[in-house]
């Protein structure tokens, strides 16, 4: 099953995904205490709405705001809430957060419900603004990783209306499966997702774009898309597996062959994009009334002892994940939450699971090796990182500009257009961390303009 479609640019990282992609998904209990960040998302952050004593209920929320580009943060488990301030964030270092004691006497975890959906799941029950509304009382965003509100998405434009749905089952990153298993086995709870997305965006076409590394999620997908007799109206596009094909600038060029003006997003074009986990989350929500409060994250790398796909609470320490997937089988020469392309390293065990952590991904030295060894030499010109630029920029320029403290210059090499997606690092013969040195030129640039504290 090869797919034609895909964008320019981009390369094709060793995948690693038997380690983990024929592994069912698995509920993991409750842990002893869960930390809830109050910034899970793009937006205003939450306030606390309990306060250190309290006693809360699985569901209830924890953390709100009165913006409307932002999502409430709800409770997991009941207990006692242990104490309300600074916790670890994988990207902001620190931020408020709420410390939730479990009560070990309440009843049973939160289990999965994708039997509550079927072939006759009927989304013309639910009205646009109930949709939308079920969205932002359950903390929805989006679960691929940018963590943008989902209410605020599906909300119409009449000055930008939403023409195309697409649904994001790329899952391009090495390593990680978690959509993958979603796909295959919550299919009907996704695809009943999808049309509530589609009937509270007003949109019309829907287009699914998957990779062709997963012919099983593709058949899978297509047939319940036929079962519910949606096939006139929903088109499943299998897609060149390639990375960052999952990017949803290059998944919207790969399926539409149409270009996201640089600065703009997807709606500008007419083109709303959705991550497959963001719709089942979405379907729960509005059919079960259920706020987002679990989610499916791969465990996986060489060192990790049981990895699989796993149905965690928000809110739990990496920590307490690995001690429930078997421990470290030897020693870890790094931790990334998420994949390793795109995902944040950590040190901190204590840093909690959130809504958009879809992966923790355990490396060790022989697959990190040449990375951990290599010293970087000069630049020999030799273009690779221009060909592999999903975003057709070249970034030797804008990393040569940072190294010589020009962030200027480096934002007229349109240095915010890039994407930190690490391609041009990954096919560096000189090992120059590109990529990194793009990184620091925006946080460079950013102080400079005073956007952000120094």
């Amino acid at each position: 099953m090869k797919g034609g479609l895909t964008f320019p640019g981009g390369v094709h990282p060793p995948e690693y995904k038997d380690l983990t992609e024929d592994c069912p998904i698995q509920v993991v209990p409750a842990p002893s205490q869960v930390v809830l960040p109050l910034s899970q998302h793009i937006g205003t952050p939450c306030r606390p709405t309990v306060a250190k004593g309290d006693t809360v209920q699985a569901g209830q929320v924890v953390g709100d705001a009165d913006a409307f580009v932002s999502a409430p943060v709800h409770s997991p488990v009941a207990g006692k809430v242990k104490a309300v301030g600074l916790a670890p964030h994988a990207v902001l270092g620190r931020c408020q957060a709420v410390t939730i004691e479990t009560d070990p006497n309440a009843p049973d975890d939160k289990a999965p419900s994708p039997q509550r959906f079927g072939a006759d799941f009927n989304p013309e029950t639910y009205a646009p603004e109930q949709i939308r509304q079920a969205a932002r009382a359950a903390g929805l965003v989006g679960m691929g990783g940018a963590g943008f509100p989902t209410r605020v998405k599906l909300e119409p434009n009449p000055e930008q209306p939403k023409k195309v749905l697409i649904v994001n089952g790329c899952e391009c990153e090495p390593f990680i499966t978690c959509d993958y298993r979603l796909m295959l086995e919550w299919t009907d709870q996704v695809i009943a997702g999808v049309r509530l997305a589609a009937r509270a965006a007003e949109v019309e076409r829907i287009k699914i774009g998957i990779e062709d590394n997963k012919p099983q999620a593709i058949e899978a997908v297509r047939r319940a898309v036929e079962t519910c007799g949606m096939d006139e109206r929903i088109e499943v596009c299998v897609l060149r597996t390639k990375y960052p094909q999952g990017s949803e600038r290059q998944l919207i060029r790969a399926v539409l062959g149409r270009h996201v003006p640089s600065g703009q997003i997807p709606p500008a074009i007419g083109v709303l994009v959705m991550n497959v986990a963001t719709c089942a989350a979405l379907a729960e929500a509005v059919v079960l009334g259920a706020p987002l409060t679990h989610r499916v994250v791969t465990v996986t790398g060489p060192a990790i002892g049981a990895p699989g796909n796993y149905y965690v609470p928000v809110g739990m320490t990496v920590g307490d994940l690995i001690e429930h997937c078997g421990g470290l089988t030897e020693r870890s020469a790094r931790v990334v939450l998420g994949g390793p392309m795109m995902g944040l390293a950590i040190a901190d065990m204590t840093t909690p699971i959130t809504k958009t952590t879809g992966a923790i991904t355990f490396l060790v030295d022989r697959v990190v090796r040449g990375d951990r060894l290599a010293r970087p030499t000069p630049c020999i010109r030799c273009g690779r990182c221009l060909a592999v630029c999903p975003e057709g920029l070249n970034p030797t320029k804008i990393a040569h500009a940072v190294m010589y403290e020009k962030p200027d210059l480096a934002e007229q090499y349109y240095m915010n257009v890039c994407m930190e997606c690490g391609s041009c690092s990954f096919v560096c013969p000189a090992h120059i961390e590109l990529t990194g040195y793009i990184k620091t030129g925006k946080i460079l640039h950013a102080r400079a303009k005073k956007r952000m504290p120094p």
